[in-house]
């Protein structure tokens, strides 16, 4: 099975999400998303990153958020969901143990 990954230039980037390119600068400056390359005017970005902002831009419209807020929000987020998934990781665990003794 091959994996394709799609990418968006900048300009391809906020047309899609509906982002301004000074929207972005800060959306990166801040850490919400990464691009590929480190360079500005070379930036790239994959359709995750297009997925991360549209959440983000829901948290901004619903929650009245600037986008540091937002940045905070999301790491908050992003933690809680890793947070779960170690949970039902240490249940799955428990279990299998439970069941063997």
């Amino acid at each position: 099975m091959t994996k394709v990954t799609v990418t968006f230039t900048v300009t391809e980037f906020c047309v899609h999400t509906g982002v301004s390119e000074e929207e972005l600068n800060e959306i990166v400056g801040l850490g919400v998303i990464e691009p590929s390359q480190n360079q500005a005017e070379r930036w790239l970005f994959d359709d995750r990153a297009v997925s991360i902002v549209h959440r983000a831009l829901r948290l901004r419209r619903e929650l009245e958020l600037d986008w540091p807020g937002i940045a905070v929000a999301m790491t908050l987020l992003e933690e809680n969901a890793q947070l779960v998934k170690e949970n039902r990781l240490l249940h799955q665990r428990l279990a299998r143990f439970l069941a063997h003794s």
